[in-house]
């Protein structure tokens, strides 16, 4: 009987929700970008060759095929969100990277096991890409699901803003390492440091996602299958639309994490100074993307995905000139704070529209393979691509393929609808 005395329990989200996203995405990226910032050392241990060109083309191409996983994790690990819920996917992954990142960090070099170094080194990035194919979805579900109504991009907007922790804080820590290795220590050993400092904060990242109230209430499918059709036919358009949006994000995310390779060797820098240019960056990221999200509450998530990808694609190649044409530090540090604090905007925007268009039945699934085909085919091959564009057309024709694909991602973002009303329960 209602007696007028019911007392109406007000769930709010608690902290921990942000706190398990930020910890384990973190974790997570922060191993994928250490690979990028050492991979001038990695190509050495693993991948010598006589030619240094070749030996580094192979060490960002094993990094690009970490990539091609993410889509299969995607389905496997985003399908086990939708049925068994956003908490134990999330300890699924953090689990998987932690196997990837021994993997990549015991493993000996080519000189002392031959062969078999660069094939460990190859399966344990399958396994890193495994995990963050299906980190994202349940990561974002859960971010979205925990969040006010009025703050749900705000809260959404830390996936983007825990990509930013991670680099910057991988290049406090190659920053470190750098200063107090020599370059010989540096390529003997030095560059596994950072990779083993990581697995300490493994645990604490487990614990605080196994604490993590679930918010998926009941699921509605059993079947991967029945999910898979579902979002490649009613919810095709979104998918298409999805990827592309991503597309650019992708890779000028890859332009930040090249900086470093970039900075050692076409403009002679030191190790230090590339590293600073990536801490600087990371913290542009972190805080644009929270931003973003801040912004995207208030004036919609088509704006804020839409206006800084136009700014920086008319910006890229002018930024690029200046820096090639003075060679000078500051403008390495500005290029770079510049790139990453407008792709942290416009992609913190992205991954909040992005779940926000997919219900909650399937979201989990259907975010993760958007964002892991996103990535795998434009991010994956980034890195690749600009090393052999760098090599063949010269620095600049870097910066043109950014504001290219810029392009066909405004075109997308233009096309999706506005997302900000929408009722992420049903």
């Amino acid at each position: 009987m209602n007696t007028g005395q019911e007392v109406v329990e007000i769930k709010k989200p608690p902290a921990k929700a942000i706190a398990a996203a930020v910890t384990g995405n973190a974790l997570e990226f922060y191993d994928f970008i250490i690979y990028s910032f050492f991979s001038v050392y990695i190509a050495a241990s693993f991948f010598p060759t006589d030619d240094e060109f070749t030996s580094l083309l192979a060490a960002v191409a094993v990094y690009g095929v970490g990539f091609f996983t993410r889509p299969l994790g995607g389905l496997l690990i985003g399908a086990y969100a939708d049925k068994k819920g956003r908490r134990a996917a999330m300890i699924l992954t953090v689990t998987l990277i932690t196997v990837g990142t021994l993997g990549l960090a015991a493993t000996p070099s080519y000189s002392k096991i031959g062969i078999a170094a660069p094939c460990i080194v190859l399966m344990a990035r399958l396994v890193q890409g495994l995990a963050l194919g299906g980190e994202v979805g349940p990561a974002s579900a859960m971010l979205l699901e925990s969040a006010p109504k009025d703050k749900r991009a705000f809260y959404a907007s830390w996936q983007m803003a825990s990509q930013g922790i991670a680099v910057a804080t991988g290049g406090v820590v190659g920053f470190l390492v750098s200063l107090k290795l020599t370059e010989d220590q540096l390529a003997d050993w030095g560059w596994r440091i950072p990779f083993l400092g990581s697995l300490i904060l493994i645990p604490i990242a487990i614990y605080i996602r196994r604490a993590l109230p679930e918010t998926l209430e009941e699921p509605t499918y059993d079947n991967g299958k029945d999910m898979l059709s579902i979002i490649f036919s009613r919810y095709r358009k979104y998918v298409v639309l999805g990827i592309v949006a991503l597309m650019s994000t992708a890779i000028t995310a890859q332009v930040g994490n090249y900086m470093t390779t970039f900075a050692i060797k076409k403009l002679g820098f030191k190790a230090e100074i590339a590293q600073l240019s990536t801490i600087l960056g990371g913290v542009m990221m972190f805080l644009f993307s929270l931003l973003a999200g801040y912004m995207a509450d208030k004036y919609g998530r088509k704006l804020i995905m839409f206006w800084p990808r136009l700014l920086l694609m008319v910006a890229i190649v002018p930024m690029f000139y200046v820096l090639m044409e003075t060679q000078s530090q500051w403008i390495l540090l500005s290029v770079t704070m510049m790139v990453t604090a407008l792709t942290g905007m416009s992609g913190a925007a992205s991954l909040v529209a992005i779940p926000e268009m997919i219900p909650i039945s399937i979201r989990a699934t259907g975010v993760s393979l958007i964002y892991a085909i996103g990535v795998t085919i434009f991010g994956g091959t980034a890195q690749f691509i600009f090393t052999w564009l760098i090599q063949v057309f010269g620095t600049l024709s870097m910066a043109y393929y950014v504001a290219f694909t810029s392009l066909l991602s405004l075109i997308a973002v233009y096309m999706m609808p506005e997302t900000r009303h929408v009722n992420v329960k049903d």
